[in-house]
């Protein structure tokens, strides 16, 4: 990653955080489980790792089977998932708001 998203920063930049980053942002498209952790810039061993707590929470969903891989995305009928998201707009939104704020202050 070039540039640390709003979440990453906020909350470290961590593997779990990465990939629910990843998953944030790329809610409408649903992935391979090796995509994800490339993506997310995880080893895929530390993915695996984290995986099965994010499914049994409901925060992923497996979408379809594609040539014999699994595809997955965030789960945004899940209530915890959809937290998750609210939490990452309003970051988005107290960070532009206060840069906004400092560019006026220094204009």
């Amino acid at each position: 990653m070039d540039e640390q998203s709003i979440f990453i920063r906020t909350f470290g930049d961590y593997p779990l955080i990465r990939i629910l980053d990843f998953l944030i942002y790329s809610r409408d498209f649903d992935y391979p489980i090796t995509e994800i952790a490339k993506n997310a810039e995880v080893n895929f061993q530390t993915l695996k790792k984290v995986w099965p707590q994010l499914e049994q929470n409901g925060i992923i969903v497996s979408t379809r089977t594609l040539a014999g891989a699994v595809l997955y995305r965030i789960n945004t009928a899940n209530p915890v998932a959809q937290k998750i998201i609210e939490l990452n707009n309003f970051l988005c939104w107290e960070y532009a708001e206060r840069a906004e704020q400092e560019k006026e202050i220094t204009a």
